[in-house]
């Protein structure tokens, strides 16, 4: 497994040189670019734009583990669906010039009086149509684990049937709707059971603050390690005074919780 971070929110204010600066400082080895934030990686990018942040970033060391879109795909209007697809597949095309392994989009819950499992089928069917056209770029598509009701492990489950493409992955994104229900009272938090609903399909994984206790991380990076994940364990983590301390710690933490730190 490897760390980085999300620029959302802690490096929101950092530019493509900042970037690589820091998180070389804070010996993380990659980063998810969300867009509208200060490093500007977006679809507007010129090809000569995108051979030169795919060469800073390339020569800075610093990978960049993915391209954090906000595109969704439950809506019920149609049209609003096949816009983000679109916006997807160009979003793909960006990943592909700047040599990044994947986009990632979410569902966002259900819309008003909207059936749950027409939904489902609905950003799933959406998954596989993108997934397939990243096949062509090398770029696969992460759905984040993320929205109301849509977060819960047993529907992103039912989206990946529907997907039922290799090229359609998840992001996994450390949630309280993770933990396995019931809890016996006394008994520790555990997410195995939800885990393992999805755990040949994650490609990348977005981590809380780690001081968090009512999260099981320890068991998370073991389970991780069982599955063979050697993909991006991200910060997805509040804005600070002092972000490059943060993510020292961060990292210190990170290393320390791993399944065969001493």
């Amino acid at each position: 497994m490897k760390l980085g971070t999300v620029t959302y929110n802690i490096a929101k204010d950092w530019d493509v040189a900042t970037l690589i600066k820091h998180l070389t400082d804070c010996k993380l080895e990659g980063v998810e670019l969300r867009t509208t934030h200060a490093h500007k990686v977006e679809l507007k990018l010129t090809a000569a734009e995108r051979r030169d942040v795919r060469k800073r970033f390339e020569d800075g060391g610093i990978e960049i583990a993915g391209l954090g879109t906000t595109c969704e795909f439950q809506a019920a209007d149609n049209a609003v669906v096949k816009k983000n697809i679109e916006e997807t597949k160009e979003w793909v095309k960006l990943a592909h010039d700047l040599g990044c392994p994947g986009v990632k989009v979410r569902p966002n819950g259900v819309p008003k009086g909207a059936s749950l499992d027409d939904t489902l089928k609905l950003i799933g069917d959406a998954m596989r149509e993108c997934g397939e056209f990243g096949l062509g770029y090398g770029v696969h598509v992460r759905v984040e684990v993320h929205g109301a009701v849509t977060a819960e492990l047993p529907n992103i489950k039912k989206i990946m049937d529907h997907a039922a493409h290799d090229n359609a992955v998840v992001c996994w994104n450390s949630n309280d709707t993770d933990l396995d229900k019931p809890v016996k009272e006394g008994a520790a938090p555990s997410i195995e059971k939800n885990f393992r609903l999805v755990a040949k399909k994650i490609a990348a994984v977005h981590m809380r603050d780690l001081f968090l206790e009512n999260y099981p991380w320890r068991q998370l990076f073991a389970l991780l390690k069982q599955s063979g994940f050697e993909g991006y364990c991200l910060a997805e983590i509040p804005e600070s005074a002092d972000p490059v301390r943060v993510l020292k710690y961060y990292r210190a933490l990170w290393l320390a919780y791993q399944p065969d730190a001493i």
